[in-house]
């Protein structure tokens, strides 16, 4: 019996991809890893201080070296970072071995979740709000184009999201999915 695929959890910083992540792999007796604490607790750093030391390239660098290694272990439930979308290598390593889960809140419910987050790099801007607007735009298509789902993340509870996702990989439409037909052990 082959193992089960990975699910990647994808969107925007503030979409709910670790609580609903941990929630999922809970539901489902997988592992689950955060991909931005794993990278903290193997660096000893926070991500900001990536950021301030080695730039945004050296933090995506980084990221994509811990998401190739982590996509090779099956049946992980996987939260990735918001950007992780922009890197080539990983959107491929994503579709390639795993299912992807677009988690899909709208810009003004991450403004509502995000506005008092002083830690996020990519918010230090005079306009954080036009900030999450612009990377919202820019990573739509993206996260789109890697998402096997599409999963609205607003005011709704986390587990009912977890729900949600369940029921589609439990569903008819999950199945006809041709590369959720690989494994779909859950």
């Amino acid at each position: 019996m082959e193992a089960a695929l990975s699910i990647y959890l994808v969107g925007m910083m503030g979409a709910g991809k670790s609580t609903v992540g941990s929630r999922l792999a809970r539901r489902l007796g997988r592992p689950f890893v955060d991909i931005d604490r794993e990278l903290e607790r193997r660096l000893g750093v926070d991500i900001p201080t990536v950021f301030d030391l080695e730039g945004e390239a050296g933090f995506r660098r980084r990221e994509c070296a811990l998401l190739e290694e982590l996509s090779r272990q099956p049946g992980l439930v996987l939260a990735t970072g918001g950007g992780a979308v922009v890197t080539p290598a990983n959107r491929d390593a994503m579709r390639q071995r795993g299912l992807v889960i677009y988690l899909r809140p709208t810009v003004a419910e991450l403004w509502q979740r995000l506005r008092r987050d002083r830690h996020r790099p990519l918010l230090k801007s005079e306009d954080p709000r036009g900030r999450i607007r612009q990377l919202a735009e820019d990573r739509e298509a993206l996260y789109q184009e890697v998402a096997d789902h599409v999963v609205p993340s607003g005011r709704q509870p986390a587990e009912h999201i977890v729900d949600a996702i369940v029921a589609w990989l439990d569903g008819p439409e999950a199945e006809e999915c041709a590369r959720c037909k690989i494994s779909l052990s859950i």
